[in-house]
C-alpha cells in the first residue's frame, strides 16, 4: 500500500529573512529583492543584478562552532532545515528509546561549496601557497549539508545529495517523497542550498548572455519573466527545506499539516544539452497528475520555472498549454524567481515551499514586473499579475526545469482534501 505524505515543516533563508508570514507577505505584495550587485573584485570588478541573503548570520544561527566547519551553502542550508525541524514540532536531540533509523535527509545542490574552490585555486596558483585548509574538501563536497543534518539530528537513514542543475533540490523533495511513499522512510528532510556569489560563478553566467540586464534601482525590475522586454534571469542565493512525513505518523504525534504531497513527475528532454523542450516538460507534468490521481482541471496554480529567458519561458507555457488543454486559460500561474531571484540548485525547494504557503492560505503570489508586458508567445495561461488573496485552490504544481535536460514537477493538494 502506498503510503500518504505529509508536509509537516516548512523553512528557509531568504533574501527576505527566514520568517515564513514575512516570506510569503512580501512574496504576495509582489516585493523584489534584487539589487545591483558590485564588487571589489580583480582584474575586473563583477556588476549585474543580485539577490543576496544579507541578513544572514550563520554564527548566531548555528553556533559558531559549527558554522566554522561549512561553506555557505552549508551553513545557509543547514539553517534553513533547522527551521523546518523546529516548524514540523521536531526535538533536535534524540528522546530517550527514540529509533529515527528510518529517518533521512536527501539534499540538492547545483554547485555545492565553490567559494571554497575557487579560494583554493587563488591561493595555490596567484598568491603561491602551498597548502589549504584540511577542511576544504569536507566544505566543498555537495553531500556536506545532509552529512551535518544527519549528524546534528540523529538520523540513521538515507541520507544523500542531487545535483541536476536547476532541477536538484525538486528532485530531492522528489526522492524523499517517493521513500515515504514506498514505506522506506517515516521522516525526511529534504531541501536544497546554493551560494552563487563568487567571482567564477558570475563571470561563467555572464558569458552565457542570460544574466538580465539593470543597473542602480533599474535591477530591481530587472527579473521579467514571461514579459516581451524580459533579458534574462538574476543569480541569487538561499535556501529552503521541507519536513515530509508519514501521513498516520504526522497525526498520531499531532503534527500540523501544511500541505500533502501527492505527486511527483521527473523526466529528461533528451535532446539539447541548454535549449529546453516542451515535449519533456509536458512528461513531466503529466506523470506528476497521474501520480496524484488529479485532474488537469483540479489544478488551480502553477509557480513556473519561469527564468525570464527568451527560450525558455514560452516553452514552459507551450508545455503547459499541452498538457491544460482547455482548462489553461483558467491555470493561474506565476514565477516567484521575478522576486527572489534564480536559486540554481536550491530553486526547486524554495518554490516548492512558496507553493505549499499558496496551498495552505488560499493565496497566489505574482510574477513581479508582468503588468502589461506580456509576451504574446507566453499567452494562454492565467499570468498572475497582482497578488491574489481569498483562492478556492486545492491543488498546485511546482515546476522545474534544469540544463541538461532535467525535469521535475512537485504535485502538493490541500490537507484536508482527501
Amino acid at each position: 500500500m502506498r503510503r500518504r505524505v505529509a508536509v509537516t515543516g516548512l523553512g528557509l533563508v531568504s533574501p527576505y529573512g527566514g520568517d515564513l508570514d514575512d516570506f510569503f507577505e512580501r512574496l504576495l505584495g509582489g516585493e523584489s529583492a534584487v539589487r545591483h550587485l558590485v564588487t571589489d573584485d580583480v582584474p575586473r570588478p563583477l556588476s549585474m543584478p543580485f539577490v543576496r541573503c544579507a541578513g544572514f548570520d550563520a554564527g548566531a544561527a548555528l553556533g559558531r562552532p559549527l558554522a566554522s566547519m561549512m561553506e555557505r551553502f552549508s551553513q545557509l542550508g543547514v539553517a534553513a532545515a533547522f527551521g523546518a525541524w523546529a516548524d514540523a514540532g521536531l526535538q533536535r536531540p534524540v528522546a530517550d528509546g527514540e529509533d529515527r533509523s528510518d529517518w533521512g535527509c536527501i539534499w540538492g545542490t547545483g554547485i555545492g561549496g565553490v567559494s571554497v574552490l575557487e579560494r583554493g585555486y587563488r591561493d595555490l596558483w596567484l598568491n603561491g601557497r602551498d597548502r589549504l585548509s584540511p577542511l576544504s574538501v569536507v566544505m566543498g563536497m555537495h553531500n556536506a549539508v545532509n552529512a551535518h543534518l544527519s549528524m546534528q539530528l540523529a538520523l540513521g537513514g538515507i541520507s544523500t545529495s542531487h545535483t541536476a542543475a536547476c532541477a536538484s533540490s525538486a528532485i530531492a523533495i522528489g526522492e524523499a517523497f517517493r521513500r515515504i511513499r514506498a514505506g522506506d522512510a517515516q521522516v525526511v528532510v529534504a531541501g536544497g542550498s546554493d551560494a552563487t556569489q563568487t567571482y567564477g560563478v558570475g563571470r561563467a553566467w555572464e558569458a552565457m548572455r542570460v544574466i538580465a540586464q539593470g543597473e542602480g534601482e533599474a535591477a530591481i525590475s530587472a527579473c521579467r519573466p514571461f514579459a516581451q522586454d524580459r533579458t534574462g534571469l538574476v543569480l541569487g542565493e538561499g535556501a529552503a527545506a521541507l519536513v515530509l512525513e508519514d501521513w498516520e505518523h504526522a497525526q498520531a504525534r499531532g503534527a500540523r499539516i501544511h500541505a500533502e504531497l501527492v505527486g511527483y513527475g521527473a523526466t529528461c528532454d533528451h535532446s539539447h544539452l541548454v535549449r529546453p523542450d516542451a515535449r519533456g516538460q509536458a512528461r513531466a507534468l503529466r506523470a506528476a497528475l497521474h501520480e496524484g490521481g488529479l485532474q488537469p482541471e483540479e489544478v488551480g496554480y502553477v509557480n513556473a520555472h519561469g527564468t525570464a529567458t527568451p527560450e525558455g519561458d514560452p516553452i514552459e507555457v507551450q508545455a503547459l498549454r499541452d498538457v491544460f488543454g482547455a482548462h489553461a486559460p483558467r491555470l493561474a500561474v506565476s514565477a516567484t524567481k521575478s522576486m527572489h531571484g534564480h536559486l540554481l540548485g536550491a530553486a526547486g525547494a524554495i518554490e516548492a515551499l512558496a507553493t505549499v504557503l499558496a496551498v495552505a492560505r488560499q493565496a497566489l503570489p505574482p510574477t513581479a514586473h508582468l503588468a502589461g508586458r506580456i509576451d504574446p508567445a507566453c499567452v494562454g495561461v492565467d499570468h498572475v499579475t497582482q497578488g491574489r488573496r481569498g483562492v478556492p485552490l486545492r491543488a498546485a504544481l511546482s515546476n522545474s526545469f534544469a540544463f541538461g535536460g532535467s525535469n521535475a514537477v512537485l504535485a502538493f493538494r490541500t490537507a484536508n482534501s482527501a
